[in-house]
């Protein structure tokens, strides 16, 4: 699933692609990705004639901004924007294809199906599902040492499944999740009312300077993830522990483990990042 890096670096792509643009009309074949408004006529009406003006982005979330209204997509698994002359035969997988005045068309290809399409009226995006209750930005200056104190200290969850809620920071997944504790030298199922301050100090640090770092490496690609050019993100050649399992620890030598965590696989090194009981 695509992670903060990665969708930063979509949208980075789209603003090259898609700003300036005005929608003739679009093209839903798979009505399901479509939830909001549920009339998927509804959806192809409000869009036409507006123009994208922007493409920002909140957590693992794109917001087309357009004239009147916002687009709030979700990339899920298998998400892709990609834009293609109009001629262009259309790949199996298309599901919602916006063509444009010029002759262009942004194409949306999801093989699982399971991404998501929110259209509001500029503003309210904020005040709803599904960006309504998410935690701040890890880039932020509300993401410091004390908030992350403050939001952990009273929780005995364990703290991969902690960082994975997208209401205590918004845009850590698997992938970085395992980098991250394994840069702080945090065993991942360490509950996370144990971290000492110190600990929660260089975990809040790590985690901007990892998803920094993977943002100015066009993310990862681990299974098919390309940006909306097609290219590739490398963050993967760095990874430390993240589908490494079985192979030595670039620090120890010691090889990784996987173990299952809130019902995700998470890969760490048993000497690194040893479990405290």
């Amino acid at each position: 699933m695509p992670e903060l890096p990665e969708v930063e670096t979509v949208r980075r792509t789209l603003v090259d692609l898609v700003v300036g643009k005005t929608i003739s009309s679009v093209i839903v074949s798979w009505e399901n990705i479509i939830k909001q408004p549920k009339d998927v006529e509804e959806f192809q009406l409000l869009l036409q004639g507006q123009t994208v003006e922007d493409v920002n982005r909140r957590g693992k979330f794109l917001l087309f901004q357009l004239t009147d209204l916002t687009l709030v997509s979700h990339l899920r698994m298998e998400g892709k924007f990609r834009v293609f002359p109009t001629e262009e035969p259309v790949a199996p997988h298309t599901h919602v294809r916006f063509l444009f005045e010029d002759g262009t068309e942004l194409r949306y290809q999801d093989v699982r199906k399971f991404g998501t399409m929110h259209l509001f009226t500029k503003g309210e995006e904020y005040r709803q599902s599904p960006l309504a209750k998410l935690g701040p930005e890890p880039f932020s200056d509300e993401f410091t040492a004390n908030y992350l104190k403050k939001k952990i200290q009273n929780t005995n969850r364990k703290i991969k499944v902690v960082l994975l809620d997208q209401e205590l920071v918004v845009g850590l997944g698997n992938i970085y999740v395992d980098e991250v504790l394994f840069r702080s030298g945090i065993h991942p199922e360490t509950p996370a009312s144990q971290l000492k301050l110190k600990q929660i100090k260089l975990l809040a640090e790590t985690i901007t300077a990892t998803l920094h770092e993977a943002v100015e490496l066009g993310g990862s690609t681990i299974r098919s993830y390309v940006n909306s050019q097609g290219k590739v993100g490398t963050f993967q050649d760095i990874i430390k522990v993240y589908g490494r399992k079985g192979l030595a620890c670039q620090n120890c030598g010691q090889p990784i483990e996987k173990i299952t965590v809130g019902g995700r696989g998470t890969s760490y090194c048993p000497i690194c990042q040893p479990k405290k009981n």
